[in-house]
């Protein structure tokens, strides 16, 4: 069986392809198109997995798409009569877009050629937070678990608990659009100055050069309910109504979340390019506390109600890697599963294996700890590449290229990562990767300023080998999507500066050699001649989607200040 998984219409749009409940290839349409977060019809990513799958769309048997128009329509009804005498900007882009949305049969047959009668019985639409719920249990190692869907906002729900059992999940409840975390989170970061779309890190990263002294204020805003869910106070954001989620320029804007009574109590906002004072880091701590809290409160009434041990989560704010690392230590679950592609992307596997285990009532497949999943070049299409672009270049054995590689960057030199696959999500795992020596305490600044060209307070992060984890880390739970921090043992924290944050914590990710192979005996090599199993770890890129390809990669090296480019065994120094 065949199923075609699409997140199409929506920031982050992806696609992903399974043969018989097993993950072939998924990526994300932004690798191709060159633009963060694009938003639109998958066209690119899905020519990918079809190409990697060997197929045509014709031998494809569903095509599950990660929105679903009816779902909580009469929530929908009730919130339009309610506003009816509104200006309602807000429900006008959602029509436009569940009208893309319908025409999804006319977009993929332009790109296979077959009729719209023939694609259209294939199409199964699965509700935003289902496909989120799914993308966690279904890719987990858990028969049973209790499941966390958290983000902005889909389908006009913001939030979801549920549990799965086998091939089948329960929905409990859930949290109706505006009242968001996502949405609350995302107000902080414009009222902080970070006005893009997807910049809710800036804030995670900011907040330990603060204190969170507006903690008290904050949870006047957003209220923890006695359910385990929450609400809020309406005043502090902008009329729902009014708000604008643009995706007309495949970029998605959207407009400003927060309202007056946000800026009478906190102040005036940041400009983009002011100063940050230490009110605004105070600010962003203050935020980044309540976040968490509010996550905790959620997740121990969820374990309360549930009496489960292990616990799936998905969604935007299921990225938020600081909250993530306190879940196993304040609640009490025992086991946590995070995929790859938390955040929306993720909505393209999720409506798959949602319809493969729930819908079709297949069996359970293997757990899923591999985000490398996309683009994939060969030694001999690299070559050709640097031959025609006149780049020098040795091509060396991997035991070899092991040494020259960590001797380069001991010197210590700045390298350039391109191995295998790329990876599925936001995090560059050691497939496109900028790698450095963790122990340089200039690297950071070195990176910051003339390699990644972005705001100094930003942290980078540590891949550690698995077996090493409990040496360095107050904490010894598998990593292996980065999708946590933890913090680091105070005795460790001279000796890797580079990876250790203000607060002395480090977003890790735990290298497995099943997994990783090659990135394993990298590390390896370098723990050989340094007594550190870590490499400095952070993506592929230059203010632009993380690299797809060895022309991306070539380009990134030569207009920034790398040392060393490695593709695949293609070896190029400056």
């Amino acid at each position: 069986m065949l199923i075609l998984g699409l997140n199409a219409y929506h920031a982050d749009s992806s696609a992903a392809i399974f043969k018989d409940g097993i993950l072939i290839a998924a990526t994300e349409e932004e690798r191709f198109r060159r633009i963060k977060h694009w938003a639109g019809f998958p066209s690119e990513a899905i020519k990918f997995c079809l190409k990697e799958a060997n197929i045509s769309l014709q031998q494809v048997d569903y095509i599950t798409i990660g929105r679903d128009p009816k779902a909580k329509f009469w929530s929908k009804v009730k919130f339009v009569l309610a506003n009816v005498h509104k200006k309602n900007t807000l429900l006008s882009d959602r029509i436009k877009n569940s009208k893309k949305i319908a025409s999804i049969e006319s977009e993929l047959a332009a790109i296979s050629n077959l009729p719209e009668a023939e694609i259209k019985p294939k199409i199964i639409n699965v509700e935003h937070h289902r496909s989120h719920l799914a993308s966690a249990f279904f890719a987990s190692p858990f028969d049973e678990a209790a499941i966390l869907s958290i983000d902005g906002s889909g389908d006009f729900t913001t939030t979801m608990i549920a549990t799965g059992k086998g091939n089948e999940i329960t929905v409990l409840d859930s949290v109706d659009f505006p009242v968001s975390a996502g949405l609350f989170y995302t107000a902080f970061t414009q009222y902080l100055g970070f006005p893009h779309y997807g910049d809710e890190y800036k804030v995670m990263g900011l907040a330990p050069y603060g204190e969170p002294v507006y903690a008290d204020a904050i949870k006047k805003i957003i209220r923890f309910n006695a359910n385990g869910l929450f609400s809020w106070d309406e005043s502090y954001f902008a009329n729902p109504t009014e708000i604008k989620l643009d995706y007309s320029t495949h970029v998605p804007d959207i407009s400003q979340l927060f309202g007056n009574k946000m800026v009478i109590t906190f102040g005036p906002p940041r400009e983009a390019k002011e100063e940050l004072t230490q009110k605004h880091k105070d600010i962003a701590a203050s935020v980044q506390r309540v976040c968490e809290e509010l996550i905790l409160h959620i997740l121990s009434s969820l374990q309360q109600r549930t009496g489960l041990k292990n616990i799936c989560i998905a969604g935007g704010v299921a990225q938020n890697s600081v909250a993530n690392g306190k879940i196993i230590e304040r609640t009490n679950f025992e086991n946590l599963y995070i995929p790859s592609a938390g955040h929306d992307a993720g909505i393209s596997m999720g409506s798959a294996q949602y319809a493969y285990h729930h819908v079709l009532k297949n069996k359970r497949c293997p757990p899923i700890y591999s985000a490398y999943t996309g683009s994939k070049f060969s030694n001999d299409e690299i070559e050709k590449l640097l031959r025609e672009r006149n780049i020098s270049f040795k091509r060396l054995e991997d035991e070899k290229l092991f040494d020259r590689v960590t001797d380069k960057l001991i010197q210590p030199g700045v390298v350039g990562w391109f191995s295998g696959r790329a990876e599925f999500g936001p995090r560059a795992l050691g497939a496109r990767s900028i790698l450095a020596d963790p122990r340089n305490p200039n690297a950071k600044d070195l990176l910051n300023a003339k390699i990644k060209r972005r705001e100094s307070f930003r942290p980078f992060a540590p891949s550690i080998l698995k077996e090493y984890t409990g040496e360095f880390f107050e904490k010894t739970e598998d990593v292996p999507f980065m999708e946590k921090v933890f913090p680091i043992k105070k005795e460790k924290r001279e000796l890797i500066p580079a990876v250790t944050h203000v607060d002395g914590t480090g977003r890790l990710q735990t290298v497995m050699r099943e997994v990783s192979p090659r990135y394993y005996e990298l590390i390896d090599t370098f723990r050989k001649k340094t007594g550190i199993p870590i490499l400095l770890n952070t993506s592929f890129n230059e203010n632009e989607p993380i690299v797809n390809t060895p022309a991306e990669a070539l380009d990134c090296f030569l207009r920034t200040n790398m040392d060393m480019l490695v593709l695949e065994n293609c070896v190029v120094e400056r």
